[in-house]
């Protein structure tokens, strides 16, 4: 609701907030959301390696969307950024 202003005010820091609380609790949809948050620096700072992380955290769970999320920003990596958001995504 707050990354979209429906209801409320649109706020992509709020949403951001919401969405790491649900991406917390292992919704691939707000996984998914949250990381393309951070692929683009909207309602946080923009941080590739977190954006990778969360998009494979829901692309493991068979999100089409994420996956493809996931490859855009991996583009936009370096090697070495790739690995270390793998690394983290196993943690």
């Amino acid at each position: 609701m707050y990354e979209q202003g429906e209801g409320v005010a649109k706020d992509e820091m709020q949403a951001a907030k919401w969405y790491r609380l649900a991406a917390e609790q292992g919704l691939a949809a707000a996984q998914n959301a949250l990381g393309w948050m951070n692929g683009e620096g909207k309602g946080v700072p923009r941080d590739f390696i977190t954006a990778y992380v969360w998009l494979n955290l829901a692309a493991t769970q068979g999100d089409e969307t994420a996956k493809r999320n996931r490859d855009i920003v991996g583009k936009q990596m370096t090697a070495e950024q790739i690995a270390e958001a793998q690394r983290r995504s196993r943690q």
